[in-house]
């Protein structure tokens, strides 16, 4: 976690991201200061169980992850989704990566979260973009190179 300095000092953000760019984006975040909440699902993101290990633990997420805060939750109940809503209520920003489509069909499209939290800022990091012909397309760091 961050010691409150830096220019983001004060903004809260909400990290949906999942695997690189999303977890990366929210960190950088991190690093100027801003408070970031990492969600995830229940047992905890994919990453926690990529190696390699260190001390017990993924150097793989520790890398994307580390100086943030962390909970979990099942966004595809009730319970996680009136939980998250809440959150928003009181972020600055929210960061996800899920391909086009998906943060809508969630129940947290930019419509909803401008409606709950009017000053929201929400960042869609994705490796084709949300337009286009392969907007639809899971892509990873060295796809988007080979890409670009």
């Amino acid at each position: 976690m961050t010691d409150g300095k830096g220019p983001l000092s004060g903004i809260r953000v909400i990290d949906l991201g999942r695997h690189q760019a999303g977890p990366r984006c929210a960190q950088v975040l991190a690093r100027l200061g801003a408070d970031v909440i990492k969600i995830e699902r229940l047992g905890g993101e994919e990453t926690r169980y990529h190696g390699p290990w260190v001390r017990k633990q993924s150097a793989y997420w520790v890398q994307y992850n580390s100086g943030k805060k962390s909970l979990s939750m099942d966004l595809r109940k009730e319970e996680g989704k009136t939980a998250l809503r809440k959150l928003i209520k009181i972020s600055d920003v929210l960061v996800q990566n899920f391909r086009p489509g998906t943060i809508d069909e969630m129940g947290f499209g930019y419509d909803v979260l401008k409606s709950l939290n009017p000053r929201i800022i929400m960042v869609n990091v994705s490796a084709y973009g949300q337009f286009g012909p392969y907007r639809d397309q899971i892509g990873y760091d060295p796809i988007g190179q080979t890409m670009s």
